[in-house]
């Protein structure tokens, strides 16, 4: 991608004001029509949400997306609506040991109204505060149940494919165990031990930096100097012995190709695990299995540069937006791709808008970790989130529910909809898009006013 050196946060703030206005809008009339017995809605189908029975890994983003339009614009209808489905509708989520998507779920709609009320944009009550938290430090103790150990001290949270399966998504879903952490919970097991989340977060985000992230190292024969930084979707284990053995996708291309949102999920979580490893007090690192602080950063850090600069140098077209798979099959079909902007409405392969509001987020984060130092990734960020503003990415249609058009959910199970006389999937929208570039643009318009905000 070519970055925008000279962008700055203050100019996108009138396309910004445009987008949450149609979020608003779109938000409230989906809470309208939408019943909360139909399950969580996923992605669009001729522009009106629907369901999809695998997992409700969805359902926070749907309140959630109501919560960032009211911090975005101060509507308090739509503020009353998610306190109501978040009281009503999220508890089964909190104890839900089944899935590996807490951080998503739960962070989205409990940690966003912990957050809203200590900035004192709601007003402040303790016993409100305290049911927020409460609910939020039993979800990180539940997510760090779901835990395959591994020999030399590793370990991951596993997917909901089972103790077998790493996924890369769930770095993005570890700051559920940091809040709970913050908040001085535990993991209770067997014989009352004490699991610490921090340890948990921190092996489970190293484990990853091992196995589903490449250095050009050498690792197997496709980790070249020139694909560093590319991810692995799910990474294999042997549950008795607990070998490694091999690289698979269930959303990507290949195994040895790297699917974008996967990638995205990457440079978000190890970004924003950044900052909140560097906001702790040291006293907590280098006791009860805890890493040292200096060795923990490091570790993260050069995940997340890695990630972000494959995003840069390999990931997108030049204006920043990616296809959905780097290897996917029928992209030589557009020839250098690479050198011209992203084409969503082509013959061969969709792209992915949902895998580039996520990546925004993740080059901002890293930006502001390094400082000065990461100003490319700052701009590559603002360069994104701008094109996502713009048509035809942004969904001005009243008529249709999506925000953010142009995602994609899984294309090797076809589920995504192709429009009559389309040969790919296009124009539809997905409520983990939708969410995350409102959370993008949140944090773009905390920049313009000299402010920031951290999940924690």
């Amino acid at each position: 991608m070519q970055p925008n050196n000279t962008l700055t946060a203050n100019d996108l703030l009138p396309a910004l004001r445009r987008a949450v206005e149609l979020a608003s809008a779109k938000t409230a009339a989906l809470d309208a029509r939408w019943k909360p017995a139909d399950g969580a809605p996923v992605f669009t189908i001729g522009g009106k949400y629907t369901a999809r029975g695998w997992t409700q890994w969805t359902q926070g983003f749907q309140y959630g997306n109501a919560l960032l339009c009211f911090d975005l614009c101060g509507d308090g209808a739509l503020l009353g609506s998610a306190r109501r489905h978040v009281l009503h509708d999220m508890a089964e989520h909190l104890t839900h040991t089944g899935v590996h998507d807490h951080g998503f779920n739960n962070i989205s709609t409990y940690g966003q109204l912990r957050r809203l009320m200590l900035e004192g944009r709601i007003e402040r009550n303790e016993w409100e505060l305290n049911f927020y938290e409460l609910a939020l430090k039993v979800s990180g103790a539940v997510q760090a149940s779901r835990w395959t150990a591994l020999p030399g001290g590793l370990g991951f949270i596993h997917s909901f494919n089972g103790p077998h399966s790493l996924f890369i998504d769930t770095i993005r879903s570890l700051r559920i165990l940091g809040v709970s952490h913050v908040l001085g919970h535990a993991l209770c097991g067997e014989q009352d031990v004490r699991i610490s989340l921090l340890d948990r977060l921190l092996t489970h985000a190293r484990t990853s930096a091992l196995y589903s992230i490449y250095y050009g190292e050498g690792r197997d024969f496709y980790d070249t100097p020139a694909l560093r930084g590319r991810t692995v979707h799910e990474s294999i284990f042997n549950t008795a012995s607990g070998a490694f053995r091999c690289p698979s996708s269930q959303q990507g291309f290949s195994p040895f190709t790297t699917w974008t949102r996967g990638l995205a999920w990457a440079m978000l979580g190890y970004s924003e695990q950044l900052e909140f490893i560097r906001s702790l007090p040291d006293a907590e690192f280098g006791v009860d299995g805890v890493p040292a602080k200096a060795e923990a950063c490091a570790l993260l850090e050069r995940a997340a540069r890695a990630t972000c600069d494959f995003y840069i140098h390999q990931a997108t077209a030049l204006d920043g937006i990616c296809y959905w798979d780097t290897g996917a099959p029928e992209l030589h079909r557009l020839g250098d791709w690479q050198a011209h902007a992203a084409d969503p409405f082509n013959d061969f392969e969709p792209v992915d808008s949902s895998a580039c509001a996520i990546a925004a987020q993740g080059l901002l984060r890293l930006g502001h970790a390094l400082g000065s130092e990461g100003r490319i990734y700052t701009q590559a960020g603002l360069t994104v989130v701008e094109r996502l503003l713009q048509e035809p990415y942004i969904s001005s249609d009243a008529a249709h529910e999506g925000l953010l058009l142009h995602s994609v959910y899984h294309r090797p199970n076809g589920w995504d909809a192709i429009p009559a006389g389309r040969k790919i999937p296009c124009g539809e929208s997905s409520m983990w898009g939708d969410y995350h570039l409102l959370e993008a643009l949140l944090l773009v318009s905390r920049m313009a006013d000299g402010r920031y905000y951290t999940f924690y």
